[in-house]
């Protein structure tokens, strides 16, 4: 072939792969812009809507929930706020937690579940008399950041992206339909996205995560008031600081030292959980020990049930909690399972080793 027609022929593989893409683009624009046209519609066809929470609240899932009731109640929707436990005391510092009830609405026509899609995260809220009958007979708007497949057992619309937090998501979807995101509901946008995100400091938080918490603090939100409020609410009493003592002492190393596990009985729950959640008064203190590629914070209940809390300094979180059904991202995830709690260690070994070798090939433990 002449170096003309060598050329030609390279130029034209160039042009084709380049509208190839450029039809790519347009399609992954398309599906998102109808993911976002479908939610939009779900929520103004309805009057009274209830906002979901599941069984583990966090910033993400309260900031979010919190958002969406300022952003649709100006909307000049009916908002209930449910959640099937207590919120947490550490979350106390995001202005409106105390809103959030207990006591499912059934006269809603609308439901939204925030930041899940695992059937096993919302099973007190299913198990809650009357609310599996609504979920299967009402419309479900899910909308939910965390990569993994929806477990749900009940029809639902999914609105999903892999972003850093379900309240960048709710920011597309807000900016995308339009409507005002006043002060206070960019704050709770903001809290959402620094929750997940840890500050802005995990490996998925994107050029995207930062833009949109520079357009939240142009709507009023100030990272420097929330982290003020947060850290008051962090303090802890010379009692809980002790205990916190207690649970460094007791830490166990597994996989020559990869992984490290606390253990939580129930009558320490009931003891501390008030006051402060052990799982978040040692969970990441774990992940700062030299070695520690896992940490996992384990709690056991009277009925058999057992709930890991697992945190990680490798992206294997997920992958870990994906092993027992549960799910999260890859640097936080959890799960939970009714079986002995040795058993479950064994299990938690051989699933982490095996996480381990995948992100470390040639790893010898």
């Amino acid at each position: 072939m002449c170096p003309y027609y060598h050329k030609l022929y390279f130029l034209s593989i160039i042009v084709a792969f380049i509208t190839y893409y450029h039809s790519l683009s347009k399609n992954l624009v398309c599906y998102n812009k109808s993911m976002f046209d479908t939610a939009q519609q779900l929520i103004q066809s309805a009057n009274n809507i209830v906002i979901i929470q599941a069984e583990n609240p966090d910033g993400d899932s309260l900031g979010s929930s919190l958002a969406l009731e300022e952003v649709l109640s100006d909307l000049s929707k009916t908002v209930t706020l449910y959640c099937p436990v207590d919120i947490p005391k550490y979350l106390r510092y995001i202005r409106g937690w105390d809103r959030v009830v207990g006591d499912f609405p059934t006269r809603a026509d609308l439901a939204i579940i925030v930041d899940t899609s695992a059937d096993i995260l919302l099973s007190k809220v299913l198990e809650t008399p009357g609310v599996r009958h609504f979920l299967e007979t009402h419309p479900v708007l899910v909308i939910d950041h965390h990569t993994a497949e929806s477990t749900l057992s009940f029809e639902h619309t999914m609105l999903s992206d892999t972003v850093v937090a379900t309240g960048e998501l709710l920011y597309q979807l807000f900016t995308h339909a339009g409507w005002t995101i006043n002060q206070q509901a960019a704050e709770n946008l903001l809290i959402a996205i620094m929750s997940d995100s840890l500050g802005l400091t995990t490996p998925n938080t994107t050029a995207s995560t930062f833009h949109v918490a520079g357009e939240l603090t142009e709507l009023g939100a100030s990272n420097a008031e929330i982290e003020e409020r947060r850290r008051e609410f962090m303090k802890k009493s010379p009692e809980i600081l002790a205990y916190k003592g207690k649970l460094i002492e007791r830490i166990e190393y597994l996989l020559d030292g990869q992984l490290a596990l606390v253990h939580v009985p129930f009558e320490e729950i009931q003891a501390y959980s008030d006051a402060y959640n052990p799982g978040a008064l040692i969970g990441d203190e774990l992940r700062l020990v030299e070695g520690v590629a896992l940490s996992c914070v384990i709690k056991t209940y009277p009925d058999g049930k057992l709930t890991a809390r697992l945190r990680g300094n490798l992206p294997i979180a997920d992958t870990v909690a994906g092993y027992f059904g549960g799910g999260g991202h890859p640097y936080a995830a959890g799960f939970r399972v009714y079986e002995e709690y040795d058993e479950v260690v064994r299990e938690l070994a051989t699933a982490a080793d095996k996480a381990l070798r995948i992100s470390r090939p040639g790893l010898t433990l």
